[in-house]
């Protein structure tokens, strides 16, 4: 797998907005854009999908912007990527033994085996928190977590 320019930038944003979030409250595109180096444009659409996803919320208004709609703890690199991405998977290959995936020699066995490595990097993902990215950018020590089953 491959994490897209879209799944970095919007981790990116995310985890400026977390080492910010104490001083700044509400975020506009601008700042963060500028503290990241991303494009505000393009990051405008990224905080839109993460808004979708019901990751951030944004407010309106003078002094309004972006703020995460939930705890930095309770955000994970896979649900990050997944909002900007679709669904974090191997390939597109389809499911084993449905619509005449099986139909040629060991076809199952390999679809199998790409669903599982999909799922192995969604359960790796899942295992990093936006908390986590925020304390190993401030040299904080970080306890690493099981990997999450889906």
């Amino acid at each position: 797998m491959k994490v897209s320019t879209r799944g970095d930038y919007a981790s990116r944003a995310l985890l400026s907005m977390v080492l910010h979030a104490e001083e700044l409250g509400p975020q506009s595109v601008r700042d963060i854009a500028l503290r990241t180096a991303l494009p505000q444009p393009y990051l405008e659409q990224i905080l839109l999908a993460l808004k979708g996803a019901g990751i951030v919320r944004s407010k309106r208004g003078v002094g309004g912007g972006y703020v995460l709609s939930r705890p930095a703890e309770d955000i994970t690199l896979s649900e990050i990527v997944s909002a900007v991405d679709g669904p974090i998977q191997a390939g597109d290959f389809g499911e084993p033994h449905a619509n005449g995936a099986c139909d040629h020699e060991g076809q199952c066995v390999l679809l199998a085996v790409w669903h599982d490595v999909g799922e192995h990097m969604r359960s790796h993902l899942s295992s990093y928190t936006l908390a986590d990215m925020a304390a190993r950018a401030q040299g904080l020590p970080v306890r690493p977590r099981p990997l999450v089953r889906h």
